[in-house]
């Protein structure tokens, strides 16, 4: 396979190391110094393009893929309010997209199993609140993280008690559903609560908690390699398909 590196910071050189070590060959590198060669041109002869760059560049990069016909694997988060754009672009050029909050397995299972024990706990009809907390680097400037919404997302499509997510990142940006204290969020929100602190590659925690009990799902990711590994075997799975594609299609 020969790939394009979209995005030169510590997950891009990553992402490098594990091409190579798969046997692949990064055939073009994007960073910020050489920008304007993100084109049809030096995309020629990619089988794929894997990008990992920040919330307000990935629409333009990823839309440059799409149109140029190269095969694209995204991984930055803040942005996704205009992802079903690139996604219907896609579809309607004949592409191929994929697009996932967090690449790590451990971490999709982790989706998984939050879903079923939120449908599980509507069927019981049990009482219990629900709040999620991520921690990151302190480079990390978006905030909650794809993967906190992702969760939350999985709470409010099969619990009934939960509406929507409302954020409570002190210090961090601004985003429109931000809160300044978890106690002004209404019953039926999701608080999602976002640390960022030193080198921390990612912590998530969901807590259902009920007048008797505290049952948290947690995982912690140890470094930025599972993350990498991930995007690599998604562009390797994307590689002679058409579609728009994710992490539930990937571990079918």
């Amino acid at each position: 396979m020969k790939a394009a590196i979209i995005g030169y910071g510590k997950m891009g050189r990553e992402i490098e190391r594990i091409l190579a070590e798969r046997g692949h060959e990064t055939a073009l590198v994007i960073d910020t110094d050489n920008a304007s060669e993100l084109d049809a041109a030096h995309l020629a002869g990619i089988d794929a393009a894997i990008e990992f760059t920040t919330p307000q560049t990935a629409y333009a990069n990823i839309r440059t893929c799409i149109e140029a016909g190269t095969p694209v694997v995204s991984g930055t988060t803040g942005w996704t309010d205009r992802l079903p754009e690139l996604q219907e672009l896609c579809r309607q050029r004949g592409g191929a997209m994929f697009y996932a909050s967090n690449y790590c397995l451990g971490v999709n299972l982790l989706f998984r199993l939050n879903r079923q024990l939120a449908a599980m706990l509507e069927r019981l009809g049990a009482s219990y609140d629900v709040r999620i907390e991520e921690v990151h680097h302190t480079q990390k400037k978006d905030a909650p993280s794809g993967t906190a919404i992702t969760l939350a997302e999985g709470v409010i499509d099969n619990l009934s008690t939960k509406k929507s997510w409302v954020n409570h990142a002190p210090g961090i940006g601004c985003a429109a559903n931000r809160i300044g204290d978890p106690a002004e969020a209404a019953p039926d929100q999701l608080v999602i609560g976002s640390v960022r602190e030193g080198s921390v590659p990612g912590i998530h925690t969901v807590s259902y908690e009920s007048e008797d009990d505290i049952l948290e799902l947690r995982h912690t990711i140890k470094n930025r390699r599972s993350l990498a590994f991930g995007a690599v075997v998604a562009a390797e799975f994307l590689c002679g398909k058409k579609g728009v594609f994710g992490m539930e299609d990937l571990m079918k």
